[in-house]
């Protein structure tokens, strides 16, 4: 180490040197004695207080300023941090009065700073803070909006036995950083439950990038997933493109219809998860990426693999965790609660006022194998919404494939199924004899039928 010869050291302790440093602060500063005798205060807190250095120095703070707090601090050897103070001369300032202390816990010396020489400075950044906080807050909330998860576990309903155990091994998929793979019936909410997946995990603040398999061309795969690099082909864009994976770098890539990745790219995406690197098309250089994949699909990927129509390497990779999403014909317990939750959203999207359902229309919904699940259902609540004309939604705003669906699974036709029918035929002649002002060949032509088929059920229906 490098020591200072004794000239330095004499001009480092004249008191000139101390002037100059403590001048150059652009701060208001003040150093008192014990006595809280003014030792030292730069030319910023002259000018503030309004007089010249020579004439403070030497004298008691409690002369310039009646309303100082320093002989309280040094007294009681604790500083005063960020206070607000009133000055003699009417400045109002937040400042810190800090008691030196020795070896013995003896006050040596006593140091004042004025942060802020206005409260209304202070008040002016802290109120910019606030905004600037509110700001961030907004973007943040922003950028999730557009590149993060949509749904949470709250929007999984269903409290059935098969239903719980989805949730329960996606709860347990939030804590870990491993591959997903979600099988279940087309319409079951695979896409939610990977939504719930990512915003629960700790990767919900980076991007959840969805990508369908089945809607990309064969020969466009690569550069989606992977990118390109400026003139990798004849159309390439300037400056290239970025793929999905590097879009979710941190985040999470949701894979749906996995099954319809065509083999070769079965290969690459292998490879990305192995070596966690991709390559753009054209390019030469590896690029590393933190990606967790989340899979989905609607097919039996076991039986792929046998009919060499799916890697079983890579379906190793992506079965790390496998959560088994049941169709809605297998938890019908949870269908009141979908359809309560369905009603007040599909009420509040048509902006039609529904209050609920009878029993009737639970019953028949009962009946049906919902081939289509959620999303089946989810269509049918809002015709028959569209369809009613009471607050509460009957059996006559259901569409014929709903009956025709329940008299398929019972294989029998009955009463109350002829019925349901007959209701419905007569609720849709009389909408269209009244859509039309009366014109029955109008009504007809809407209703598909022949004027005299019209006619006759006119008469059976009374109307």
């Amino acid at each position: 180490m490098r020591i200072a010869d004794e000239k330095t050291i004499r001009e480092f302790d004249n008191k000139q040197i101390f002037d100059k440093i403590f001048d150059s602060i652009p701060i208001p500063l003040i150093i008192v004695d014990k006595n809280a005798v003014i030792v030292m205060i730069n030319e910023t807190f002259a000018d503030y207080l309004g007089h010249k250095k020579e004439y403070l120095v030497g004298k008691n703070v409690e002369q310039i300023d009646i309303n100082t707090r320093f002989p309280y601090v040094l007294k009681n050897k604790k500083p005063e941090i960020a206070w607000r103070h009133k000055f003699s001369n009417g400045h109002t300032a937040i400042v810190h009065r800090i008691p030196i202390l020795d070896e013995l816990d003896d006050v040596i010396f006593g140091v004042g700073v004025v942060l802020f020489q206005d409260v209304l400075e202070f008040k002016d950044i802290i109120n910019n803070n606030k905004q600037l906080k509110s700001e961030l807050f907004h973007m943040k909330n922003e950028l999730k909006k557009i590149q993060g998860s949509k749904y949470s576990f709250d929007n999984i309903i269903g409290s059935s036995e098969k239903m719980l155990l989805a949730k329960y091994m996606a709860r347990k998929a939030t804590l870990t950083n491993s591959n997903v793979l979600l099988l279940g019936e087309s319409g079951t909410g695979k896409e939610l439950f990977a939504h719930a997946i990512h915003g629960g995990s700790g990767r919900s603040c980076y991007p959840f990038v969805k990508v369908n398999c089945a809607a990309i061309p064969n020969e466009l795969f690569e550069s989606e997933l992977f990118g390109y690099e400026e003139g990798a082909f004849t159309s390439a864009l300037k400056g290239g493109k970025i793929g999905k994976f590097e879009l979710a770098n941190k985040g999470t890539i949701f894979l749906d219809e996995i099954a319809e990745l065509p083999m070769k790219m079965q290969s690459k995406l292998l490879r990305v998860l192995q070596e966690r690197e991709i390559e753009r098309i054209g390019g030469y250089e590896n690029i590393s990426i933190d990606v967790r994949v989340i899979a989905a699909t609607n097919k039996d990927l076991v039986e792929l693999i046998s009919e060499n129509k799916f890697r079983k390497d890579l379906y190793y990779r992506l079965n790390v965790m496998k959560i088994n999403i049941p169709p809605l014909r297998e938890r019908m317990d949870d269908l009141p609660q979908i359809l309560d939750s369905l009603i007040e959203k599909k009420s509040r999207e048509t902006g039609i006022y529904i209050s609920g359902y009878n029993e009737a229309f639970l019953d028949q919904l009962m009946q049906s194998d919902w081939i289509g699940n959620i999303r089946e259902l989810e269509n049918v609540v809002e015709r028959a919404i569209n369809m009613s004309e009471k607050e509460t939604l009957g059996i006559e705003s259901l569409p014929m494939h709903v009956f025709k669906a329940s008299y398929s699974k019972e294989h029998t036709s009955n009463s109350i199924l002829k019925d349901a029918v007959e209701h419905v035929e007569k609720d849709m002649i009389k909408k269209a004899i009244k859509n039309t002002n009366g014109n029955k060949m109008q009504a007809a032509r809407l209703l598909g039928l022949s004027r005299s088929s019209l006619y006759e059920k006119l008469s059976k229906y009374n109307i």
